[in-house]
């Protein structure tokens, strides 16, 4: 999907609407006259930051819900429903910063051993998920970047993101599907 800088804008001020409104009504904001753009179902993570530091992210890794529908609920989830963090106050909002990854479909990640997993995963292209049983964890794409992890760390960092051991991906038989992002970062 191409993204202009007028499509940016109006996801940015979609995310920030749908917070605003949730302090205002308590409820979820779903917007009217949608483009036809955004009407079309797509996996989407809201990415919030204060002063540099993660406040909250959320998101549906499948396209369960149109972009728009998915940019709202994702921004009142990272900002309220974030089991990690408090729910945003009010006056942390101007400080905020928003970033806004769209989702192509997880894909599986065919692989015999753990060598030929480290040689399919590229770094900065390649969001995963990691699931064993009962366990799953995802990192977006941007993660290891922003980590400066090399594959091996991404791989052990999602397997604690998973709950499970950092060498499971070694040791077990999980299964990892890639997918790809496109980041929007907002401009303050």
């Amino acid at each position: 999907m191409e993204v202009s800088e007028a499509d940016k804008k109006y996801l940015f001020s979609l995310a920030r609407t749908a917070i605003k409104s949730y302090f205002s009504e308590g409820d979820r904001h779903y917007p009217a006259g949608v483009p036809e753009k955004f009407q079309k179902p797509m996996g989407v993570f809201v990415t919030l930051r204060k002063r540099g530091e993660l406040r909250g992210c959320i998101g549906y890794p499948l396209p369960a819900a149109s972009v728009a529908q998915a940019v709202a609920d994702n921004a009142v989830n990272a900002a309220f429903h974030d089991p990690r963090f408090p729910s945003l106050q009010q006056p942390e909002l101007p400080e905020v910063e928003i970033e806004i990854t769209l989702l192509t479909v997880p894909e599986p990640v065919a692989y015999k051993d753990p060598k030929e997993l480290l040689e399919k995963i590229k770094i900065g292209r390649d969001g995963l998920i990691l699931e064993y049983g009962p366990y799953a964890g995802l990192l977006l794409p941007q993660v290891p970047v922003e980590e400066k992890w090399d594959v091996r760390t991404y791989l052990s960092c999602l397997c604690r993101k998973a709950g499970l051991d950092p060498e499971a991906w070694l040791t077990r038989p999980v299964r990892i599907k890639s997918f790809q992002g496109i980041v929007l970062g907002e401009k303050k």
